[in-house]
């Protein structure tokens, strides 16, 4: 991995656990146009790690949805499960 990719990969990191604080998208293209001015190599690498961050959390969480529907419920389980030894 280059350094601009590692850069890039705790920078986008950051602005992700930010707009999961706050919810100010705004802080995207503010950082993008200060990228985009001095360094585009690194504007690049950023915006491209920040899909990619995004896009992995995304599908982490709707895979985590899509297990959870296959998981016993408390309920389930426990009807499912033997009562102990002299318990009706």
């Amino acid at each position: 991995m280059t350094i601009t990719e590692e850069l890039a990969d705790k920078l986008a990191a950051r602005v992700i656990a930010h707009l999961e604080k706050t919810g100010d998208e705004e802080i995207v293209a503010i950082l993008s146009q200060t990228l985009d001015d001095s360094s585009q190599t690194l504007s690049d690498a950023f915006a491209h790690s920040l899909r990619v961050q995004r896009a992995a959390l995304q599908a982490d969480a709707i895979l985590s949805a899509r297990m959870a529907q296959f998981e016993p419920t408390h309920d389930e389980d426990a009807a499912t499960r033997p009562a102990p030894p002299g318990v009706v």
